[in-house]
């Protein structure tokens, strides 16, 4: 995988060198999941909850290029569809898979208020997870409940484990296969670096698998 994203963000937050060789085993550990059939949870909290829906946004769709569907799949649906098969085609892209466990408001609820509001995301990975997946959880302070819970339910389920966190990296240290863990303390400092962190890995894997040669 090329790595040319990567220099740059360091050139950009120099800070961040530290980073770079945790940076570059997620990016080569998730397209390894993508390569073998897998998808990619995700699950945050607070604002890092906005993150996860901020990476699915990205990875699910074109981002720094178009993504065109390959001849195969276009010749497929002007096949099955002689009338809109080209539009369509035309208006579809590649997409790696993603999901943002806090996307369903009603699960969510029902699980708070019925079970126990710390396991929702845990939940959600016991259901959706297959091992070769990865989950990506995401904690300023790495201490949050209901990731922790999330990436514990990893464990057992045979995903691998993610985190993006701060300088300790808390409790998730010990639960993530991989912990990228920002050089800062307070909240909004460690949340500004975790967004070009994570534009970082979704450039990388949108590069490998959509403009090799």
């Amino acid at each position: 995988m090329s790595h040319y994203a990567l220099i740059q963000l360091i050139r950009k937050y120099p800070e961040l060198a530290e980073c770079e060789a945790d940076i570059a085993a997620a990016a080569d550990t998730i397209a390894a999941s993508y390569r073998a059939g897998g998808k990619l949870l995700l699950c945050g909290n607070g604002g890092s909850a906005s993150d996860c829906d901020h990476i699915v946004g990205e990875l699910m769709k074109g981002f720094m290029s178009k993504r065109p569907l390959p001849e195969k799949v276009r010749s497929a649906f002007s096949a099955q569809f002689p009338e809109n098969g080209d539009y369509l085609s035309d208006h579809l892209q590649g997409a790696l898979p993603a999901i943002s466990l806090n996307g369903s408001s009603a699960l969510a609820s029902a699980y708070a208020n019925d079970v126990a509001a710390d396991m929702v995301y845990a939940q959600q990975v016991y259901g959706y997870g297959q091992p070769g997946d990865v989950l990506l959880g995401i904690s300023t302070s790495g201490n949050s409940a209901n990731v922790i819970r999330a990436l514990q339910t990893a464990k057992v389920r045979k995903l691998t484990t993610v985190g993006l966190t701060g300088r300790s990296g808390g409790k998730m240290s010990d639960l993530c296969d991989i912990a990228i863990k920002v050089p800062w303390d307070i909240t909004p400092d460690v949340q500004e670096r975790h967004l070009p962190i994570y534009h970082t890995l979704c450039i990388m894997l949108e590069d490998y698998f959509f403009l090799q040669d």
